[in-house]
């Protein structure tokens, strides 16, 4: 099946809206390139893309401005004429210009062409730089005083920093598979350190930062040879500017360095107290997002770890900006469709014509129906369809299931008030073909391909089958009692669907450090419907080893349908490598999952459906 947009969930949907509005204008892929200086004196590298009429000149405008920030390289020098030198932002490029947007691509201060130093990641600093290239883009004579800003990931984020600035022409914003706040939905998910982030990201960035092409050969989409590095300015004839650039950008900080000093969450590096992940994240400044300011957040179930609560969260937060939600079948980015049931690898949304009709709605004020649709998109996997609400989550029923005798998994608890002992061993993973591979620029196309043969790993409880088919949209809650033999553990659960014929399909998954139980947050900045965690130092308790206590957390959110005659498995791990630490380090815990009434239960959002 497929994820294009042929649903009754839209009124109009994104594919009809763009057959309506056919290309007005050209697009050259030659922009004008410059130097913008900030108030510090740093420079950043601006490209600036205008429509062009059919003689090939630059069109009359003034035009509304599509701004997006990037530490992905603006644009490269190519060995090839052919080649598409904007390969992260081209595709902004292609949709908007044409239909009479100016569209400017910035390498963010540290990375590309520009000048300066990155102190962390997705510094205060940046989203000053953000603010102030706003203002420079409204005094330029093709700028109609208008702006908006979209990206994926990195650049989704920088949307979000841009507007929080206050600046008056930022009208409408489109983060795409953007974090909210660092800690909980990306560097230590679950109060787990990401070994992906703090591994395979870190030497993409560093080769990107440094220009290192023999380091950057491995990864996908950036190891292609025939790219030569970050483009020069126009000014830069020669080349020295960007050798100076790039020079200084050997000064910037190591994620894998600086991610090790920030264990707890809210807490500061050891020589400045104002540098904190808070700061860092987006979602730190949400709630100072004008009003005025329209939102369009996107994300997809499989988007990496906590990327799609990033996406819900702003949604639950910023209720007044009018805010769309959008969450559909794929992995960060979209690159692909992870629905077992898909019919080809690659996703077929209109993702950029649901950007134009969102973008010419609020920053050109046209006619684009886009009052009369849901507020709220989301696709059901295995069902392999759209639905629409105005709420998240959608109305469901909240149902227990419990652990019982023998690893069933049962609607009503055990009366036996036992245990199960289950002996971690760090070798167990979910496998190197996973959701959170995509975030270090690996190109996956299958995922889980051996997820049945990896269920003798795991502590496994299972349903029977099912007598009609049944829906899961939202979080799962795990509410775990157990004793162990160390004073912490990882706690990793996930969630199956058994075919009738044996196999298994992945459905989700959540992890929670044992340290990290006790406390959760109701931050007016990370409104969620599920429980977060507080991850701080005050709340920190380690297990004392033998006794038994709670663990309750959230898995990621999901919208899947079991199969009528499927059975529901829910597994439990501690440890997942190649994706996390040993927790603790060279000591892996036996644990002991206790059952009864007041026991071990698992709540999920469910709804029968018809057969």
């Amino acid at each position: 099946m497929s994820d294009y947009d042929t649903s009754d969930a839209w009124k109009t949907p994104a594919s009809r809206y763009l057959a309506a509005h056919p290309n007005r204008y050209l697009v050259s892929k030659k922009p004008v390139s410059q130097y913008v200086p900030m108030s510090d004196g740093c420079k950043l590298a601006v490209d600036v893309y205008l429509p062009h009429d059919a003689s090939g000149q630059v069109a009359e405008g003034p035009w509304p401005t599509i701004v997006v920030f990037t530490p992905y390289y603006r644009r490269f020098v190519t060995q090839d004429a052919t080649l598409e030198c904007s390969p992260n932002c081209g595709r902004y490029r292609d949709a908007f210009v044409p239909q009479g947007y100016a569209v400017v691509v910035v390498d963010v201060r540290g990375t590309g062409a520009s000048f300066g130093i990155r102190d962390a990641l997705r510094s205060p600093t940046e989203r000053r730089d953000y603010g102030e290239t706003a203002e420079w883009i409204v005094n330029q004579p093709w700028s109609n005083g208008v702006i908006g800003s979209t990206g994926i990931s990195y650049l989704g984020a920088a949307a979000v920093f841009l507007a929080s600035t206050g600046h008056p022409a930022v009208k409408a914003i489109a983060p795409l598979f953007a974090v909210t706040d660092i800690y909980t939905d990306q560097m230590y998910v679950g109060g787990v350190l990401s070994t992906i982030w703090t591994g395979r990201y870190d030497e993409l960035m560093v080769a990107m930062d440094h220009d290192d092409r023999a380091a950057l050969s491995k990864f996908a989409y950036y190891g292609n040879p025939l790219y030569a590095g970050p483009k020069p300015v126009d000014e830069d004839t020669d080349g020295q500017l960007l050798a100076a650039a790039l020079k200084a950008h050997r000064n910037n900080c190591r994620l894998n360095d600086m991610a090790r000093e920030l264990p707890y969450q809210h807490d500061a590096v050891s020589y400045d107290p104002s540098l904190t992940l808070d700061v860092c994240s987006p979602g730190f400044y949400g709630r100072e997002i004008p009003a005025d300011v329209a939102i369009y957040s996107i994300s997809g179930w499989y988007d990496g770890m906590g990327y799609s609560n990033s996406a819900i969260t702003r949604f639950l937060t910023l209720p007044d900006h009018q805010h769309r939600l959008l969450l559909g079948p794929w992995d960060h980015g979209a690159r692909t469709n992870m629905s077992p049931w898909r019919d080809h690898v690659g996703s077929d949304f209109p993702m950029l014509a649901e950007l134009l009709r969102f973008f010419d709605h609020h920053l050109r004020g046209m006619p684009t129906g886009l009052d009369e649709e849901a507020k709220v998109h989301y696709f059901t996997i295995h069902d392999e369809k759209w639905q629409a609400t105005d709420t998240w989550p959608p109305a469901a029923r909240k149902t227990c299931f419990y652990p019982g005798a023998d690893n069933t998994l049962s609607r009503r608890p055990s009366t036996d008030q036992g245990r199960d002992t289950y002996q971690v061993d760090f070798s167990a993973s979910s496998g190197d073909q996973t959701r959170l591979e995509r975030l270090g620029a690996v190109a996956i196309e299958n995922y889980y391909p051996d997820w049945s043969e990896r269920q003798g790993q795991f502590l496994n409880y299972t349903t029977a089958p099912l007598t009609a088919s049944t829906e899961l949209t939202g979080h799962v809650t795990a509410s775990i009692v157990l004793t162990a033999s160390q004073p912490d553990a990882a706690v990793y659960v996930y969630v199956s669907e058994v075919l009738a014929d044996g196999s298994c399909r992945y459905v989700t998954e959540g992890v929670l450090r044992a340290l990290h139980r006790e406390g959760f947050s109701d931050s007016p900045d990370y409104v969620a419907t599920w429980p977060v965690n507080t991850f701080d130092r005050a709340s920190a308790k380690p297990l004392v080893p033998g006794e038994p206590a709670r663990l309750t957390f959230a898995l990621m959110p999901v919208s899947w349908t079991f199969a009528a005659g499927s059975r529901i498995r829910i597994s439990i791990s501690g440890s997942d490598e190649g994706h996390g630490p040993q927790v603790p380090h060279g000591r892996p815990p036996r644990l002991e999952v206790l059952r009864g009434p007041d026991a071990t239960c698992f709540e999920l959002p469910l709804r029968t459906l018809s057969n």
